[in-house]
């Protein structure tokens, strides 16, 4: 996760609170997708952004996670072909296991 949108991750939790933001992943890769889901609960593990060393505890989900809740018709029209070239469940199961792992909200 680039630092530019880390800083506005840490500027959001500090203006309405951590209990009020959740973090919509979309990254293409797992291992990606995993690496920003750990830096938005546990903190950036690379120590190099305004959340090194800072634990936010974050709601996290990639789009993937949450396409039971995405109107079809846009499901369809923006994401449905990603979904067809992409490795969905192992994509699923890094956000996943991070949220587990660090989220105080489960």
């Amino acid at each position: 996760m680039d630092l530019e949108n880390q800083r506005r991750i840490k500027e959001l939790v500090e203006k309405y609170g951590a209990e009020n933001v959740v973090v919509i992943l979309g990254g293409a890769e797992a291992e990606a997708a995993g690496l920003a889901a750990e830096t938005v609960t546990a903190g950036d593990p690379t120590f190099a952004g305004p959340l090194a060393g800072v634990s936010l505890g974050l709601a996290v989900y990639h789009i993937f996670d949450l396409k039971d809740q995405v109107d079809e018709a846009i499901w369809d029209e923006q994401i449905s072909m990603m979904e067809m070239v992409l490795d969905v469940d192992e994509i699923i199961s890094e956000v996943s296991s991070i949220r587990e792992q660090y989220s105080q909200y489960k």
